[in-house]
């Protein structure tokens, strides 16, 4: 007897190269638009071929955003899927699969070579395996053909033929296989139409430079940072954007800061290895008083690492990157939503503070697929915060405001000096200390100001709970699932998008608990750390970290939060 779950694990797994993110793409827009919820995040080996990478997608009757480790439905495309996916596996999990390329373990049996062959090639495995599931599972036949019919819109009527043929051999051989008896059933459909988007985290970040008002880019490509990049050179043709792939990551951050200085509005994006490049640009960014927003993928280090991992290790290294001291914000989003605000947010700080803005991401956030809510689009009347130049210009004056106007070359009649050494009010280099004293003090005296424009946190929970959740980053998703499914009142989350400055709401929220957990994808507990140093603190502080390379599972979570 079928059992109505509401919410389905489906892995896809095999070799690099085999075409999952076709599977993946395909799979995800067609439950999108046959009214289901859906997420999914892959993780995959750093090879271009050979291997097991796998992708899990989540077909849900509510909004799901966060990993799940156990497994439902395995589609396997290659021998080494079963042994790669063996821990997550339940006795309940059905094996999809070509036993002829699979062998043994496969409870399904699709002869999906066999059938491709029959359609006309090898290239339509990947139809075939998509309509498979969407048969086996019932969902929407109309819109696999729209979507077909859609994405193949530009190729020949033979291909378009072919993967129509293809699609209907799969959806009836996967009809076939459910009419045997599964333990999983969808059950009515949701017709959900409150989150219409479907889109990574690299989508949700491009976008929201672009709201943002970014004009240029310049980076080195790193994973798995290079999302941005590949996404802003996407839009080149319908924006005034300067994309620029530079030779490396010290010359992509002085290019931006040149840009800047320029009177554009500029990023960069990178890894945390690429980012140790840029420290020195960051701090010639706190010296010449020039913004610059930075995007940091974070994977697992140190060198290398895990390239192609998750992990929120570098919070660190964005706080006290670049020599001396100087004001910046660092922005860790954990949703579409608020990666795309996050990112307007970055440009908007740096321009107004004249500071780097850097924006925390990780493998997970950003090579997952999302369904969330329309975007807020609002025009900015201040896009650039700088002023034409007089005669008498001083790019550096002292004020009352620690912020000196900033001037443009060729805005004015006014030179605008910047210089990377000690400097007076026009920019000239300086050694005299009593000017040393008093540029330091206004460069420091914007950090006041950066406090009151932070971010507040978001609160989840009763106000008056015993023990208090925090997270940031792409940790909100799966501790907000694990808390539901809790159930627990006398637990509550507190959710940090801005993580310094600290809004002055933190420590007020974290105030009368009898306990803190900060759950964090690295092994030193450094938003815990960075909390206590921040906030005066009543509670004592715990953690739940994982550095494994993968993101935090729902199940993992649940576990962690009953026995806190």
């Amino acid at each position: 007897m079928d059992i109505d779950t509401g919410d389905i694990s489906v892995v896809l797994a095999g070799a690099a190269g085999q075409g999952i993110q076709t599977i993946e793409s395909m799979l995800t827009h067609v439950v999108r638009d046959s009214g289901y919820y859906v997420f999914s995040t892959k993780e995959y080996l750093s090879r271009i071929r050979g291997g097991c990478n796998s992708t899990l997608i989540r077909i849900s009757h509510k909004k799901v955003a966060a990993f799940s480790s156990s497994i439902d439905i395995l589609f396997a495309l290659s021998p080494l899927a079963l042994a790669h996916c063996s821990k997550r596996m339940t006795p309940k999990t059905i094996v999809i699969g070509d036993s002829s390329r699979i062998g043994q373990g496969v409870t399904h049996d699709i002869p999906v070579a066999k059938m491709a062959a029959e359609c006309g090639g090898s290239l339509y495995e990947n139809t075939i395996a998509t309509a498979v599931v969407m048969g086996f599972l019932s969902l929407g036949k109309v819109h696999l053909g729209e979507f077909i019919q859609k994405r193949y819109a530009k190729k020949t009527q033979k291909i378009l033929d072919a993967n129509n043929a293809a699609a209907l051999a799969g959806y009836e051989a996967g009809k076939a296989l459910a009419s045997c008896g599964t333990p999983f059933s969808l059950g009515a459909n949701p017709l959900q139409k409150d989150v219409p988007l479907l889109m990574s985290g690299a989508d949700a970040l491009t976008l929201g430079a672009l709201a943002g008002g970014c004009n240029f880019i310049a980076s080195y490509p790193m994973s798995p940072g290079t999302g941005l990049l590949t996404g802003l050179a996407g839009y080149k043709r319908d924006f005034p954007l300067v994309v620029e792939q530079a030779e490396d990551e010290i010359a992509a951050i002085i290019m931006g800061l040149g840009a800047w200085y320029a009177g554009a509005r500029a990023a960069v994006t990178t890894s945390g290895g690429g980012f140790a490049l840029m420290t020195e640009g960051i701090s010639l960014s706190g010296m010449i008083e020039t913004p610059i927003v930075v995007n940091i993928g974070m994977r697992p280090g140190p060198g290398t690492g895990l390239p192609t991992r998750t992990e929120q290790g570098d919070l660190d290294l964005a706080l006290y990157a670049g020599h001396g001291e100087f004001p910046r914000a660092i922005y860790a989003p954990g949703t579409p939503e608020e990666i795309y605000e996050c990112t307007r947010k970055a440009f908007e700080t740096a321009d107004i503070f004249q500071s780097p803005a850097i924006l925390l991401t990780d493998q997970f956030l950003v090579d997952s697929y999302f369904q969330t809510p329309l975007f807020t689009v609002e025009e900015s009347k201040a896009y650039n915060h700088i002023v034409p130049t007089k005669k008498e210009y001083q790019r550096f004056a002292l004020t009352k405001d620690p912020i000196s106007p900033r001037g443009i070359p060729g805005n004015g009649e006014g030179l605008v000096r910047v210089d990377s050494d000690e400097h007076t009010e026009n920019g000239i280099l300086t050694e005299r200390l009593d000017i040393r004293v008093a540029m330091q003090n206004k460069r420091l005296a914007k950090h006041t100001g950066l406090v009151a424009d932070a971010l507040a946190p978001e609160y989840r929970g009763e106000s008056a709970a015993e023990v208090l959740i925090v997270t940031f980053g792409s940790t909100k998703g799966p501790v907000a699932e694990a808390l539901e499914k809790c159930g627990d009142k006398r637990l509550a989350h507190l959710h940090c998008k801005q993580v310094y400055p600290l809004s002055a709401m933190v420590e007020t929220l974290c105030g009368k608990r009898s306990k803190i957990v900060v759950v964090e994808n690295n092994s030193t507990a450094q938003f815990a750390r960075l909390l206590k140093r921040e906030c005066v603190l009543t509670a004592p502080v715990e953690s739940v970290l994982q550095y494994d390379g993968m993101p935090f599972s729902v199940e993992t979570l649940v576990k962690a939060f009953e026995t806190v």
